[in-house]
């Protein structure tokens, strides 16, 4: 059956990558308790499917639509999804990333190094782009693309190069769409993350390498303040933009010497 889009009625649309798990599960609930209806996007589909069907259960309005990210046909699709269902889009939070292994740059493998480029930074450019093109040509026009930039788009962890140069890429993605969304009422934001407690991160609490070459453990926050930033950037109207955020484990060594 062919999606319609749905009234005028419909809420405010918001589309999470990485929506199965950690940080962007959390956002995508967030979002959904705002009253959006969310797009839920990510490479597997048990999670997505296992939020939609929470989401409906509860009242609320979600889609799950499995989507790789990396490869511009499955980003197509997904917008084109989005377009069919609901006619419109009005917040993205770009979030799915991956890393790569904890090794010096002569031991990386070439396949690693580009596995962290084609999702972290192509991903982020395919999603934006897709956003993008749909916010321009809507009406009304404009809507807003929301960055998971991490710390390390400003400082690096060692051993952390792929992820760190992906991320400072994406620092100057998010300035740039900032400016260039001016015409079409796109606006861009930047959030870095340091140190929410997911399933991937969990293992900073044993222990994480420093840079003077110690094993130490490292302060961790709960995720639901990273989703409730986004809440707020999301709520903002689009005469306002906050182009980049950093929320953090207050006691954790970024500041300073640690």
């Amino acid at each position: 059956m062919t999606d319609t889009p749905s009234p005028s009625t419909t809420p405010r649309i918001a589309l999470v990558t990485g929506a199965g798990s950690g940080i962007g599960r959390a956002v995508a609930q967030a979002l959904l308790d705002d009253g959006f209806a969310v797009v839920l996007a990510g490479r597997r589909a048990e999670p997505l499917q296992a939020l939609e069907q929470a989401a409906s259960a509860a009242g609320q309005t979600a889609l799950a639509v499995p989507t790789d990210v990396r490869d511009p046909a499955s980003v197509d699709a997904l917008f084109q999804r989005i377009e069919s269902r609901f006619g419109r889009l009005d917040v993205v939070f770009n979030n799915a990333g991956i890393n790569a292994p904890a090794v010096t740059i002569d031991e990386l493998p070439l396949e690693k190094w580009r596995d962290v480029v084609d999702t972290n930074i192509t991903g982020v450019f395919l999603c934006a782009r897709g956003a993008f093109g749909l916010m321009r040509r809507q009406s009304p026009q404009g809507g807003r693309i929301i960055n998971n930039g991490s710390i390390s788009a400003q400082v690096p962890r060692p051993l952390s190069g792929p992820y760190t140069a992906s991320k400072h890429a994406v620092l100057g993605l998010t300035k740039a769409l900032a400016l260039d969304g001016r015409e079409f009422n796109i606006v861009c934001s930047q959030i870095d993350i340091g140190n929410a407690l997911t399933e991937l991160s969990e293992r900073m609490t044993r222990g994480v390498r420093q840079a003077n070459g110690t094993i130490a453990t490292e302060p961790m926050m709960d995720v639901c303040h990273v989703a409730e930033a986004v809440r707020h950037v999301a709520r903002l109207p689009l005469d306002v933009n906050v182009l980049q955020m950093t929320v953090m484990a207050s006691r954790m060594p970024l500041v300073g010497r640690g």
